[in-house]
């Protein structure tokens, strides 16, 4: 539930209606589905990592045991900046979302509020945030198929009088609108969509049975997404066509046209501008939610491993990393702070942390073909591993591809009218990954460890320390 609730969110509630107006229903389609089958290869790739190694650090630390120490310190810093800033992003967007309700109160009294609670939930215990994000999960996926009844009512004209069925679908240029240009502009939309299915590696270090339950969440979480998101545009597309300017909404301050919105109101739901609005302050709270827990349990493994303060590798009595979480919680008000004070320092930071999560999922590709392959040349049989990958090597192969892919059709109108402002701006998470990376790699003299080398200790849950004991 807590992957399912981290890639369903305003990108789906919002965002999707400006997927189809860009590249047509077909266009849109092609997209997310192209992106999906990526995210389930690099499920599975983390999957396989992590029920092997299921540590806290996650993905930072199969880089730095599995590629190269410096890749492992560059990725850590990398995705605890992406999500510190993306925190502060969403308890702004709280404010803006109850601005819906409350149009004369200031909205950053409700953003501090907001993180005032979610540093609660986070603090008290890991059960705390597991439930509070459970429920909220919970609430949007039951959104997601009240919507998706509702849409296919429609447009057999049950709910609306009017049939459409698939004329929208050959509407003017539709299906397919603007090429592959358009498509691949639709990558980075529906990429972004998904950030947050890779929590799953990073909750793997606190789960009780990590072997049952990250297999199952992998298996579970890959269909219901490309369910939701394949099907939500399709119903979308299906009623709204693509010409239409309700589809350019882009955030959650554009909650009274977005597609979900719009199908709702179409078929005779009064109130669902105020519904809709709720299920995406749902969202956004979630967001930074799983913001919080992510980059406070990445912040706690580097001061672990010794690439940040020590400090921040303690953890109290109830195992919550304190230091990890205020510092995080601290950075994430000062970029808030930002927002009030100095627009353009904060949208230089929003703008740093834009390419963040495509890094640590190029990441995972490159340390999971690294991992198999010292796993066979160790000489390790695949049977000693409790998860296997699909199709490798093909899968972190054509993820990362993919990846690499979106990382570079993140701004191509840029490129086309030499505008090096916006490309600076679109493309700066690129060298201050390479910054970190480099500096590591000079100061420690690190080198891409050799395959027999790399250290393949397996990592034991309590339970079968608890056997082993006994």
């Amino acid at each position: 539930m807590i992957a399912l609730g981290g890639s369903i969110g305003t990108g789906l509630f919002v965002a999707s209606g400006s997927a189809i107006s860009s590249a047509g229903p077909g266009g849109a389609l092609v997209a997310y589905i192209a992106i999906g089958l990526m995210v389930y290869f690099l499920m599975t790739s983390l999957g396989e990592m992590a029920t092997y190694l299921p540590v806290t650090g996650s993905f930072a630390t199969y880089a730095r045991r599995f590629v190269d120490p410096a890749m492992g310190f560059a990725m850590g810093w990398n995705y605890w900046f992406n999500w510190a800033i993306t925190l502060a992003v969403d308890i702004s967007t709280v404010g803006l979302v109850l601005k819906f309700w409350f149009p004369h109160v200031p909205s950053w009294t409700f953003s501090l509020a907001a993180l005032l609670i979610i540093f609660l939930i986070n603090a008290l215990s890991v059960g705390s945030f597991g439930e509070t994000e459970y429920w909220m999960a919970l609430i949007k996926v039951v959104t997601v198929v009240i919507f998706l009844i509702v849409g296919f009512l429609t447009i057999f004209g049950i709910m609306s009088g009017h049939a459409t069925y698939l004329e929208n679908f050959t509407y003017k240029k539709a299906p397919f609108v603007g090429g592959m240009p358009a498509i691949l502009s639709v990558f980075v939309v529906a990429g972004f969509s998904f950030q947050g299915t890779e929590l799953i590696g990073i909750t793997a270090g606190e789960s009780a049975t990590p072997e049952k339950s990250i297999p199952k969440a992998i298996k579970q979480v890959f269909w219901r997404i490309l369910l939701f998101y394949i099907l939500s545009i399709f119903v979308i597309a299906a009623l709204i066509p693509y010409t239409s300017p309700n589809l350019l909404g882009s955030d959650a301050a554009d909650v009274t046209i977005s597609p979900f919105t719009l199908v709702f109101r179409r078929a005779g739901l009064a109130s669902a501008a105020g519904v809709m609005n709720a299920v995406i302050l749902t969202s956004v709270l979630s967001a930074a939610n799983s913001g919080m827990y992510a980059s406070a349990r990445m912040l706690f493994s580097l001061g672990v491993t010794g690439d940040a303060p020590k400090i921040f590798g303690r953890v109290n009595g109830r195992g919550i990393p304190m230091p990890a979480l205020l510092g995080t919680t601290f950075v994430g008000l000062l970029t808030f702070c930002t927002s009030i004070f100095g627009s353009e320092i904060y949208n230089f930071l929003v703008a740093a942390s834009g390419l963040s999560g495509f890094i640590a999922w190029v990441g995972i590709a490159l340390s999971h073909y690294r991992f198999r392959r010292a796993f066979k040349a160790q000489g390790h049989d695949l049977s000693e591993l409790r998860y296997h990958a699909k199709w490798f090597p093909l899968g972190p192969l054509l993820a990362l591809v993919l990846c690499i892919l979106v990382i570079l059709g993140q701004d191509l109108h840029s490129f086309a009218v030499f505008d090096w402002k916006a490309i600076s701006f679109s493309y700066m998470s690129v060298p201050l990954f390479l910054i970190l990376f480099i500096y590591y790699k000079v100061k420690h003299k690190t080198k891409l460890i050799p395959l027999e080398e790399v250290d393949l200790t397996p990592h034991h849950t309590k339970k079968e320390k608890a056997e082993k004991k006994a």
